[in-house]
């Protein structure tokens, strides 16, 4: 994805409201073209409502939507020129796999000049299901008949493709080989495309950005890689994959000066969290401005199960394994230190009593309170 991209979508301070109830408030979102962008969260956080405030299903209660700088607020979908595949991927039985894609034609004409049917079988070609026009729907898997309800939203040629959700009714192993699929698609046609999800790892795997979502408004929108190492706030932390998380109160701060004199290459400031009797050496690094933070602060900050290392020094940590769940690749181990959980990934989990650490440099601050 282009950053210097001009921008394809934006939201404008909108908000939605469904009588007493919020559902979408105050979000400002930039979407570049040819980007792929994901709205991930739980249930009932706006993500759906958003791409229907995008699709022009819904109309905002306040704000404005713009495509390509111009405002569409108003203008209803079939003039908005985007691309919509749908939960339940709504094609039409009576209809050949052909006729459902070219449905699509039926309101605007194919791209570059094409014929129909020469669009129709590109697109069939495109989504791997060649040869297979004359179908009935029926008769497809749900993987290849979401794939059909994707070449009919890009039959008239949209600017934007708007996603919800059109992988959760499957298995998990056709999930992953599917979103691979949809991701290249998504490449080879350079078009700007807005996927909703529930799915965190699908979010990560597929995705320029992602947009975290809670209560109607954007946590953090952030390449994948950002999303998972240097989460914002302790929602993005936690609901994005495994982590611990803990808090307690600042000691000391070693600055960089200091820490080279005590013989740290790095130069990497550090803070001394106490949590009850044991302190903890937590780096202030990324947004975390060394200046900003002071003795009886309260730092809230978090390590990944994967850099808990066993028998590991520094910020070692004596816990007891209470239980563990075998994932193939590794394990998760669920251990208890001082009444509170941790998690540990491990190829090769320990029991009883074990001392995990971790660096302070894998620790990452989500929360300061002075």
């Amino acid at each position: 994805m282009n950053r210097t991209a001009p921008l394809a979508v934006e939201l404008d301070g909108v908000t939605r409201r469904y009588g007493e109830t919020t559902a979408v408030e105050d979000l400002s979102l930039s979407v570049h073209e040819g980007e792929f962008f994901t709205l991930v969260g739980p249930s009932g956080c706006g993500k759906t409502t958003t791409l229907r405030l995008i699709a022009g299903f819904e109309d905002p209660t306040r704000g404005e939507v713009r495509f390509g700088g111009e405002s569409v607020t108003g203008v209803p979908p079939e003039d908005r020129d985007v691309g919509v595949v749908f939960q339940n991927y709504a094609l039409f039985p009576h209809m050949t796999v052909g006729e459902n894609v070219a449905y699509g034609l039926q309101f605007s004409d194919p791209p570059d000049g094409d014929s129909d049917e020469s669009r129709v079988r590109d697109l069939l070609e495109l989504v791997d299901l060649g040869g297979m026009a004359d179908r009935d729907p029926d008769t497809l898997s749900g993987g290849q008949q979401q794939r059909v309800a994707m070449a009919r939203a890009l039959a008239p040629g949209p600017d934007v493709l708007l996603l919800d959700e059109p992988m959760s009714a499957l298995d998990a192993k056709l999930r992953e080989r599917l979103r691979v699929q949809v991701r290249e698609i998504q490449q080879e046609l350079g078009i700007t495309t807005i996927y909703v999800t529930h799915d965190q790892e699908e979010a990560l795997a597929v995705s320029d950005r992602v947009a975290v979502m809670r209560d109607g408004t954007p946590e953090q929108v952030a390449p994948p890689r950002t999303i998972y190492r240097e989460p914002a706030t302790e929602f993005v932390a936690t609901f994005v994959g495994d982590n611990n998380v803990l808090s307690g109160e600042v000691t000391a701060v070693q600055s960089t000066d200091d820490a080279n004199d005590s013989g740290d290459e790095s130069g990497q400031s550090t803070a001394n969290v106490t949590i009850d009797d044991t302190t903890l050496s937590v780096a202030l690094g990324g947004d975390s401005d060394p200046a900003a933070v002071s003795p009886g602060d309260r730092l809230t900050f978090c390590v990944r199960p994967e850099r808990l290392s066993v028998d590991g020094d520094p910020n070692a940590l004596t816990a007891a394994v209470t239980s563990a769940e075998f994932l193939g690749e590794t394990t998760r181990v669920h251990l208890d230190w001082a009444g509170r959980e941790l998690l540990l990934r491990a190829e090769d989990p320990p029991t009883g009593t074990v001392t995990v650490g971790f660096a302070p440099t894998d620790a990452h601050i989500v929360d300061r309170q002075s």
